[in-house]
Parts: C-alpha cells; structure tokens; sequence
C-alpha cells in the first residue's frame, strides 16, 4: 500500500498539468528556434486552444512542464505591455482584448523537465506542485472541439468510480501502432465508459488488444506519481505513463482502478505536419469571420487544382 495521503474522493479537480517540452523534431526547422506548441493554427497558439480548453472545463490551475528554448510560452501568457499600450493609442480594441486574452485566462505556473525522458517522467515533474490532488493532464497535440467536452464527462467518470480515467478513440488497425491501446470490459454504466484491463504502448501491428486508442487527456489520482517513481525506462530511455497506468488497472485500490471514456466528438491532432495542416484548415473553415470565404476558395481550388 502506498504512504502517500489519499485524495478525497470527489474533490472538485482545478488542476491541469500540460506537458511542453518535447522538442518538436517532426516540424524543424519551424521549432528549431519557436516552441512547436506556439505554432499557430488559423491566428492563435495550438497551446492556447487547450488552456482554454482547461479553464472551460473549471481547470484554473495550469501547470506547464516545459524545457529549453520553450521561453515563448511563457511570454505568450504574460502580458505585453508596450503592444497593449501601442494599441491602446490606436484605439484598437479589437486586437487589444485579443492580446489580453491570453494572460487572463487562468492561473498558469511553470517547471522545467530538465531531461528529455519521456511523457511519465513530464507528469512526475508535477508532483511537488499537484500534491495529493486529482488533476488533470492535457497534451497539446490533441485539440478537443468546445461543442464536444470532454474533460468534464472524465472529471464525472473519476467522482463516481475514483481511481484514474483515460480519454480512448476507436482508431483503424493499422494505426494503433501509433498510440497506447487499451485492453477493455464493459461496465454496468454509461455506454460511453469502460474498465480498462491492460495498456499496451504502441503495439506492434496485429498484436493490439482492442481498437481503443488513447488519446490525449488523462484524470489522474495522485498515486500516478508512486507509480511512475517505480516504473523503468524503455530501451529508448523514455518513461511511459501507459505503463504506470497500467500497473493502476491492475489495483482494485491505492490509485486503482482505470476506467476510460469512449469519446467520438470532434478532436483535431496537430502531432505531426500532415495531421497539423488538416486541422488548420477545417478550423479555418468553421471559424464565422474567415470561414465562408476560406470555403469558397478552397472549393474552386479544389476544382481547378485538384479536380
């Protein structure tokens, strides 16, 4: 049995930890100098779309674990005073409210994951600051759409059944290989949620238990963090957080069980180029100011170009 205090089952969850420090090899040599998280889609920070996210769903708390070169972030939710000021003088309000937006969104706070170690050794650097407190980890490549939440649904999941909760997807086969999977059973409740039995990390083609990928938004209880202190490296020296939380799935207690959440809304990945142009555009397209004459455009390009 763990030491560690146990979170009060229910407690209402604030905190949101969001790992940034990878270094963004898929989009050099746009990251070599810029954060990949800072890459715009349409006009605003992919990073920005899920902190809003956070604070939508009552998460006000930010922790950002970050590492070099990652300065930007932090300028991004900061103020700018002299921009403010410059369009103040303008009177240029519009720009102005978007340029405060940002740093008032939520209380965010910043540590740095000295070594590149993998996502589990990203959310262990959060223990000093989460504590003994359920919280929540959002990870910038998946954006969620605002008209299908999520994290609330995980949040309700997590109150009713404790333990932690995973955010899965029913993706094709020959694309699990690029994702944790989930081995899963029924339970007596919603459709939409399960027990997860097993956790695989990117399993070999043919070999994956189910078609439940794990996307990327996790409800975790604090006995992650034992979990992860235990759990060894891979033969890339990375630390996986499947594999703590596999081991949690496993307990009927002390941290355990795992459930996940089937979600079939709206979700935009921006991990790769390929996956971060297709978002771009069918937001470009959905968005009310640019979003009728983006279409127009792309549909006569669509002809002329492509037909």
């Amino acid at each position: 049995m763990s030491s560690r205090a146990k979170a009060p089952h229910g407690q209402h969850i604030t905190k949101a930890v969001i790992p940034a420090a990878g270094l963004g090899t898929r989009f050099l040599p746009a990251s070599k100098a810029m954060p990949k998280e800072m890459l715009p889609v349409v006009d605003k920070p992919a990073i920005q779309y899920v902190v809003e996210e956070a604070v939508t769903a009552g998460l006000t708390d930010v922790l950002m674990v970050t590492g070099r070169n990652k300065r930007a972030l932090e300028d991004h939710f900061d103020r700018n005073y002299e921009l403010e000021e410059f369009l103040s003088r303008r009177g240029d309000t519009a720009r102005l409210d978007t340029v405060r937006e940002s740093s008032r969104l939520a209380t965010v706070h910043y540590v740095r994951q000295g070594d590149p170690r993998g996502l589990g050794h990203a959310v262990l650097c959060a223990e000093p600051h989460v504590g003994d407190q359920t919280f929540a980890v959002l990870l910038g490549d998946d954006l969620i759409d605002p008209r299908d939440p999520l994290l609330p649904r995980m949040a309700a999941v997590q109150n009713r059944y404790g333990g932690s909760v995973v955010a899965l997807m029913e993706v094709d086969p020959d694309r699990m290989h690029l994702y944790g999977c989930a081995e899963v059973v029924p339970t007596d409740g919603d459709g939409d949620v399960v027990q997860v039995t097993d956790l695989v990390e990117k399993p070999a083609p043919g070999r994956a238990p189910s078609r439940y990928a794990v996307i990327g938004r996790y409800v975790l209880s604090p006995e992650i963090f034992p979990a992860l202190a235990k759990t060894r490296a891979d033969h890339g020296g990375e630390i996986q957080l499947t594999d703590a939380l596999r081991e949690l799935a496993q307990r009927r207690n002390d941290g355990g069980p795992v459930h996940g959440v089937i979600f079939t809304g709206r979700r935009y990945d921006t991990g790769d180029r390929d996956a971060y142009l297709r978002a771009t555009v069918r937001l470009a397209c959905e968005r009310a100011d640019i979003g009728p004459g983006f279409r127009a455009w792309l549909k006569e390009f669509s002809a002329t170009e492509l037909g």
